[in-house]
Order: C-alpha cells, then structure tokens, then sequence
C-alpha cells in the first residue's frame, strides 16, 4: 500500500528507453490515480544509495530497477521478499516502512509465472533454459513454481555458472549445465524453452533448428520483436510468450505492491504494444 505516498520511478544506465512509464503510467490512469506520477531515472550503482534517499524524502511509493541496480540495492535493504534471498536480486524497492525502512521485492518471477499461465501454461516438468545470467536465475525460480526441478540450462561459458549455481541451491532446484553447442538438441527434447539471452543472441539457433517446434519458448526479449527465434517457433506451430508479456506483468505487480490497487493488466498490455509499434 502507498500510505498517502505518490508516484515512483524506474533507475537504470541506459534508462531511456524503458517501457516502464509507459506502463505505469497507464496503469495509472485507467485507476483514476491522476495525482501519481512515474518517471524514468539516469542511475549507476554509485548513485543509487544517494538517488533512493532523495525519492523516499520526495514522498515516491517506491521505485523499479533494471540490473546491476537489483543486486546493488540488497545492502540497502531493512527486509525483503522470499524471492529476493533465493534469486539474490530485488527489482522493486519500496519506501515508507517502519522507521524509513526500505523493503525489496521480486516481481520478476511471478511475473514470468503469470505470462505463462495467462498464456495457457500452468505447470511444467520438463524445460530448458538459455543463458546462466541474472534472469535465468529468475527463470529457474519461476520454473520451480510450475513444477520443474530440474531444468537443462544451456550457457556459453559452463565453467563461469557460479551465481547461477547458487541460486538453484537456495531455490532447491538441481539444473543440468550444458554447454551452448548442445543447444539445438535440447530445444527440440524440451516442454518449454525460455530464451534468457539478449537480441540476436538465438539467431544461429533460429536458423540450425528445423520446422518442428511444437513446444511453448517464452523469449524474454521485447524489442525488437519477434526474434528469428520466436519467429521460426511459431512458424512451426509452437506457443510463443514474448518479453512485453513478462514486462507486462512484473509491472503489474509493482503497481499492486505501490499503488494497493489491481492492476489494469489489458490496459498496460496494450500501452505497451502501442509504444513499441512506434518505436
């Protein structure tokens, strides 16, 4: 809840082309929340500390953060979520608390959960995931939640999977590293496949796989979209979730935890849809 606070903000470097306010901001507005206001900030991890002082003293409910920020603010942090401990990354941070404590959330995951259940997919045993970086963590902590314990996680480097390691440990998840040549072969044997790399990333992939991809991919990037990743999947038939969903929805959460109203979800999507079809 805002207890009688007003409006929030996304820190990042490069921050500018967030969708986060377009959200937000809609959110806002369909809620009639016409006294909120959501604003992108210009913020490196040796800002952050003095950055969220001044925005708690401003009165903001809380604000959204982009990586490195996720992991640099958890010294800053009074509590924090289940998730936050077990990923090792807060997303949100909100302000207000007891003695001007500041409380860290997780929203990344249920918001990978949600996308793929309002898609149609409500649990999982058998998946894969591409790339060992932050969010796989948070896709190994939403895979959990659907019912796989054991995902095949596919990375370039396999002996720098450290972090990743660490947080399967404290999720209670056991992956099975792999190396990216055997990418292919394990996007064809698994249930679901969520792509956790960045643009261009799946490109060769795209082109080394063959027409037969009946499975669900959640590709976690939203711009450009579709990849040739996604493209060829849904070509080929399969069930395509795609990174505006996730954004969607993780933003989604934080106006519940901000604002203590339900989110406007169809709203938000198509807030997002539109200002990416103007990019």
């Amino acid at each position: 809840m805002s207890g009688g606070r007003r409006g929030a903000a996304v820190l990042g470097s490069p921050i500018a082309h967030s969708l986060s306010p377009v959200l937000h901001l809609a959110a806002y507005a369909a809620l009639g929340l016409d006294d909120w206001t959501y604003r992108a900030i210009e913020c490196t991890e040796a800002d952050l500390a003095a950055t969220l002082q001044q925005l708690d003293a401003e009165g903001l409910a809380g604000v959204s953060l982009t990586m490195p920020l996720k992991r640099a603010v958890l010294p800053l942090l009074a509590r924090s979520d289940r998730l936050v401990d077990e990923v090792g990354a807060a997303n949100t941070t909100l302000f207000g608390g007891v003695a001007g404590e500041w409380w860290g959330g997780n929203t990344d995951v249920p918001g990978m959960v949600s996308a793929l259940r309002r898609a149609g997919l409500s649990s999982v045993s058998d998946a894969c995931v591409l790339g060992g970086g932050a969010t796989a963590m948070s896709a190994l902590a939403a895979l959990r939640d659907l019912g796989a314990l054991a995902p095949h996680v596919v990375v370039r480097r396999p002996q720098a999977v450290d972090d990743l390691l660490a947080a399967a440990q404290r999720l209670g998840v056991q992956p099975v590293v792999l190396p990216f040549g055997d990418a292919a072969r394990e996007v064809r044997a698994a249930e679901i496949v969520v792509a956790t790399t960045p643009a261009g990333a799946t490109d060769a992939l795209a082109e080394e796989l063959s027409g037969d991809l009946t499975g669900w991919l959640f590709d976690v990037v939203y711009s450009p979209w579709p990849t040739r990743l996604a493209a060829a999947w849904a070509e080929s038939g399969g069930v395509v979730v795609g990174g505006l969903d996730l954004l969607v929805e993780q933003a989604a959460e934080q106006v519940r935890l901000m604002t203590g109203h339900e989110p406007p979800v169809a709203e938000m999507r198509a807030a997002g849809h539109a200002a990416l079809t103007d990019r």
